[in-house]
């Protein structure tokens, strides 16, 4: 039960990682990309652009959202 304890929390960890909100995201992204391709409602060309695009928006926004709670945390405590 140990391995399997420790093979789960290793794929938490390398999916989730340090920040649940990246994760959250690109599931969000990669299904409703999935439904977008399923439902073909846009060319296949086209959705595939958009994902791309959201994903690097997602990461974007989450490494944005990490800095300027950082910088309000670092001036809270009076050192910024």
């Amino acid at each position: 039960m140990r391995y399997v304890r420790g093979f789960g929390r290793f794929w938490f960890d390398f999916l989730i990682g340090d920040d649940w909100r990246i994760a959250a995201g690109v599931s969000a992204v990669l299904g409703v990309g999935a439904v977008l391709v399923r439902l073909d409602v846009l060319d296949d060309t086209l959705v595939m652009l958009l994902v791309g695009a959201s994903l690097v928006g997602v990461v974007v926004a989450s490494v944005v959202a990490g800095g300027i709670s950082a910088a309000r945390a670092a001036r809270s405590e009076g050192r910024g």
